[in-house]
C-alpha cells in the first residue's frame, strides 16, 4: 500500500492534464471572445446593408 500511495504522489500526469486543460479553455475563452466581437461587427455590416437598399428602393 504505501509502495503504491508513493508512485501515485510522485505521478505528475495528472497535473499536466489540467494544466493543458486550462490552456485550451483559455484559448476557448479568447475565441469566444473574437467570435462575440466579430459577430456584432458583421451584425452591424448587415444592418447597414440592409438599411441603404430599403431607403434606395
Amino acid at each position: 500500500m504505501r509502495h503504491w500511495l508513493g508512485r501515485i504522489a510522485r505521478d505528475e500526469r495528472g497535473a499536466t492534464a489540467i494544466e493543458y486543460g486550462l490552456i485550451v479553455s483559455l484559448v476557448v475563452i479568447a475565441m469566444v471572445g473574437a467570435l462575440v466581437v466579430l459577430a456584432d461587427t458583421t451584425t452591424g455590416m448587415w444592418n447597414n446593408v440592409s438599411n441603404t437598399v430599403e431607403s434606395n428602393s
